[in-house]
């Protein structure tokens, strides 16, 4: 996926990730977008790489689909741990989510 299918508003390319020691293990975020997230055997939520592998490094990313940003955002506002983070991959700021500026 290249990053000009991956992009927020004004087009600029934004990526996820997880803070699983906040994450409850709720599968809100599976629900809202399965191709984004994977519950691991341990029960807590992670993000998909390419290829659907799982990312289970700490602060792991994954770069959010233009098609996909509303379900990711709708994940990242309706998590009860408020362990999704979404951020501009330019500036690394983050625009959705507990630390959302």
């Amino acid at each position: 996926m290249s990053v000009q299918q991956e992009a927020g508003s004004g087009g600029e390319a934004l990526e996820v990730w997880i803070d699983q020691d906040l994450c409850t293990g709720d599968g809100i975020c599976v629900q809202y977008a399965p191709e984004v997230f994977e519950l691991d055997i341990d029960g807590l939520a992670y993000v998909r790489g390419a290829g659907e592998e799982l990312l289970q490094a700490p602060g792991a990313t994954t770069p959010v689909p233009l098609p996909l940003l509303t379900d990711v955002v709708d994940s990242a506002k309706e998590c009860p741990g408020e362990c999704i983070h979404v951020r501009r991959v330019s500036d690394r700021v983050e625009v959705f989510g507990p630390d959302a500026q």
